[in-house]
């Protein structure tokens, strides 16, 4: 009997051909024999990868009518790109925030930062506010950077820096936050940023280095400097014209030339807290001598000054408004090692008379106090000025406070057997418990009488000696000496 092999082949062959075509059609497995059945395509392998096609930004934008979904490799951001055909846009499928570039000291930075650059006109790369940017490793910057309140953060300021070798680093009329960063100008300014009156600036765990100039912030609401060293830098930093500013365990090393930090213009508010600054030879360290305004309180507390001098200074002083031997006005409280201690609580006046011995000066007295006549010098007045005339001190601090008054006075009567009343005065009114009797019983007779008080002073308050001849009538009285000390 003759078999009929051809069609059995032929029936076999066409169910394997369709029962092969059903199963392509549901899935596709490489290197596996059983796909997940919840993909059309499973890839299997422990020593390859999965690659999509890989293309320049300019190519991506190029590819015609792009159907959504399409994935493809950006070369140029390093990112993977997918199209949404929605929004007619391609986008970056980022790993962490969405609003996150990382800059690599590998990368080309006008090609990472493309959108930036375009943003400053070319000629910066002008940030975007709402971006995080992180620094990883040596970053060398071409173009000036402004900061338009962005994020601009390092994780190991040891490593991760933005060097720019001429020109400078940031510009701009905006603030904005620098963190755990190496900051290098070599040939220009750190900072040149003129805030308009309405921008914040926030530096802190940065270490500014190996620049010629640390430069200028002006203009800003509030700059708070915190954790920053600087080194090896030509000249310091200008704050000129901030609301609040704010600086905290700065530390400038005795590397430093020129003048570390000066003050221009109006401030609302001035605190520098710990640190140091090691200023040796002719640098200086702080330079007050333009005599900035501060408009509430300057705070310097708990600074190390430090290091050999030849013609530099620690402080440059005030011109205006300090006193001898002292380097800021009446707004500040100073308490630091290497400079003099300064505040309302040290406040000290003092007045005397300097004639000669065997000579005075008459006062007229009767039943009303009257205020002592004669010349009176000074020697030692913090805070206090002898306002204008003779036999006053008057109080010049900011802070309302109460002082002790202790002072003597040696007189001659005119007549015998009279009784003087002395007071200490303020304001141009006796102080009832200040007063002293004493009774003259020859007028030869030199009467040396204390007079002491504990009274409250607000600024612009002032003492005098006043005294008053007990009993009605009028005489006079020789002062030979008067001595009064405020403290």
């Amino acid at each position: 009997m003759k078999k009929k092999w051809p069609h059995f082949k032929l029936f076999f062959l066409v169910a394997c051909m369709s029962f092969l075509m059903q199963y392509s059609v549901a899935q596709v497995g490489i290197n596996t024999t059983s796909p997940d059945a919840s993909s059309v395509l499973e890839v299997n392998s422990n020593s390859k990868g999965f690659l999509t096609p890989r293309m320049t930004t300019a190519q991506k934008n190029a590819i015609t009518s792009p159907a959504n979904g399409l994935m493809v490799f950006d070369t140029d951001t390093k990112e993977y790109s997918y199209y949404d055909a929605s929004a007619s846009t391609w986008i970056n499928i980022k790993q962490g925030r969405s609003k996150f570039k990382r800059i690599k000291s590998t990368d080309v930075l006008a090609t990472v930062l493309a959108t930036e650059l375009a943003a400053g006109g070319g000629t910066k790369y002008l940030l975007d506010s709402q971006t995080l940017y992180e620094i990883n490793g040596t970053v060398l910057v071409n173009l000036p950077i402004e900061l338009n309140n962005a994020y601009l953060v390092g994780l190991d300021a040891g490593d991760d820096k933005l060097v720019k070798a001429t020109g400078d680093l940031f510009t701009g009329s905006t603030g904005g936050t620098i963190k755990v960063l190496t900051l290098v100008a070599s040939a220009g300014n750190v900072f040149n940023i003129n805030g308009g009156g309405t921008q914040s600036m926030i530096f802190r765990d940065c270490v500014i280095a190996n620049s010629s100039n640390v430069g200028v912030l002006q203009s800003f609401t509030l700059v708070f400097g915190s954790v920053i060293q600087f080194v090896s830098n030509s000249n310091g930093l200008i704050y000129r014209n901030i609301g609040k500013l704010l600086l905290d365990n700065q530390a400038w090393f005795g590397n430093n030339l020129g003048t570390f930090e000066k003050y221009e213009g109006t401030f609302t508010s001035i605190q520098k807290q710990g640190g140091f600054m090691d200023v040796n030879g002719t640098a200086i360290g702080m330079d007050m001598s333009s005599n900035p305004t501060v408009s509430s309180d300057g705070t310097l507390y708990g600074v190390n000054f430090a290091g050999t001098l030849s013609t530099g200074l620690y402080v440059k002083a005030y011109t205006t408004g300090s006193y001898t031997g002292f380097n800021f006005n009446n707004t500040w409280n100073v308490n630091c090692s290497g400079i003099p201690f300064e505040g309302d609580r040290v406040a000290v006046g003092d007045i005397n008379y300097d004639y000669p011995v065997g000579s005075g000066v008459s006062t007229t007295v009767s039943g009303s106090p009257a205020k002592l006549a004669g010349t009176t010098t000074s020697d030692n007045l913090f805070r206090f000025s002898r306002g204008g005339t003779d036999n006053r001190l008057q109080y010049l601090g900011k802070a309302k406070r109460f002082f002790k008054v202790s002072g003597s006075v040696s007189f001659q009567s005119s007549s015998n057997g009279i009784v003087y009343i002395l007071y200490i005065a303020k304001n141009g009114t006796v102080i009832n418990k200040s007063k002293v009797y004493v009774k003259a019983n020859s007028t030869s007779d030199i009467l040396a009488t204390p007079i002491n008080a504990i009274t409250e002073l607000s600024p612009n308050d002032y003492l005098e000696v006043y005294a008053e001849k007990y009993g009605g009538g009028s005489g006079s009285i020789l002062i030979v000496s008067l001595n009064l000390l405020v403290y």
